[in-house]
């Protein structure tokens, strides 16, 4: 599938990806280990190279970066090797120990890398995939009533589109996102927020299912592979929306459709980022219905029908219990059925 940053084909379908877990970050019988201390220097030998294989330990590849930003004279030698960045590797899954990386596997978050440093780590480093300028803030929208301008981070260098590999009691999903547009969140070994909607999903029964908060789709997808004949997913944040409709389309093996109709444009959602009126951004045809909107929740009752729906609440601020309230407050003004906060 075609890219929607880049334009080359680095986007596989689900099963395609899922098929190559867990081997992908596997050793071969000649790969070697060096697990280094993160809050040192690394060893002044510096790093080893890639494996035959192609592949090699994270550690080793923090190394080679560490080398660059000494080299480059934005480290001193003095700095401990975890302060090269974030590592999020590509795709994204519950591991129980550490990876040894092929080629494109890593995206990295940096907070002291400039555009320089970055084309010099996608150029000399193998298994950087990307470098993006992290920040102290969330990409995205943060507040439920769009009051908080949304911010993303910097694409440096490279293609930072990366995905996630969730589990279910249904089957796994696949989610794609642009890692500068979209807040952090990787794979463990269990999801409190999946296993809420898999109680719900299976106390209700529903029909319809809305997750209003959808993010790249996790929630609403899950509910599809449960089999709900009705789902709509909604976010008011452009490259949520459209990797949520995206997402659709790379998992539609598992559901009962025939096709998936993308109407979104990717860089023409940029120009208006946040949308109160709920507008469409993808469609499914065939006997599921999966619909996803870029919109306020507030509004998304102008688009459903008048049915009891079991919805779904993923907001950003759920920690306070105000603000969870009033989102419940504010959807069931308007929707029947039940609604929860997962």
């Amino acid at each position: 599938m075609k890219c929607p940053v880049c334009g080359e084909d680095c986007v596989s379908e689900a099963q395609e990806l899922i098929a190559t877990v867990p081997s992908v970050f596997s050793p071969c019988s000649d790969c070697s280990s060096r697990i280094l201390d993160k809050n040192l220097p690394p060893p002044v030998e510096g790093y080893r190279e890639p494996c035959r294989c192609g592949k090699r330990f994270i550690d080793e590849v923090y190394a080679h970066l560490y080398a660059i930003l000494v080299n480059e004279g934005i480290f001193s030698g003095e700095e401990p090797l975890k302060d090269v960045g974030t590592p999020l590797v590509h795709p994204g899954f519950a591991m129980k120990s550490p990876p040894y990386l092929p080629e494109n596997s890593l995206v990295l978050l940096s907070r002291v890398a400039e555009k320089k440093v970055a084309d010099r780590m996608v150029q000399d480093v193998p298994e950087i995939k990307a470098v993006v300028k992290f920040g102290t803030f969330t990409p995205g929208v943060v507040d439920p009533d769009l009051a908080v301008p949304p911010q993303s981070y910097e694409l440096l260098a490279g293609c930072d589109i990366r995905a996630n590999i969730f589990s279910s009691r249904a089957g796994p999903v696949v989610l794609y996102q642009q890692q500068s547009k979209i807040h952090i969140e990787f794979p463990r070994w269990s999801n409190p927020k999946i296993e809420a909607v898999e109680f719900h999903v299976s106390a209700v029964n529903p029909e319809w299912f809305v997750d209003a908060f959808c993010g790249i789709g996790k929630l609403g997808l899950i509910g599809a592979r449960m089999g709900i004949p009705h789902v709509v997913m909604n976010d008011a944040w452009y490259a949520a929306a459209f990797w949520a409709a995206y997402n659709t389309q790379v998992n539609r093996e598992f559901f009962r459709v025939d096709n998936v109709k993308i109407l979104g444009d990717y860089r023409k959602m940029e120009e208006m980022p946040v949308i109160r009126k709920p507008r469409l951004i993808a469609e499914t045809e065939g006997e599921q219905e999966i619909r996803v909107y870029q919109g306020d929740f507030r509004e998304l009752h102008t688009i459903l029908p008048p049915v009891p729906v079991l919805a779904a609440l993923d907001i950003f601020e759920k920690r306070i219990p105000e603000a969870s309230e009033k989102a419940l407050e504010e959807w069931r003004k308007h929707v029947n059925g039940e609604a929860f906060i997962p």
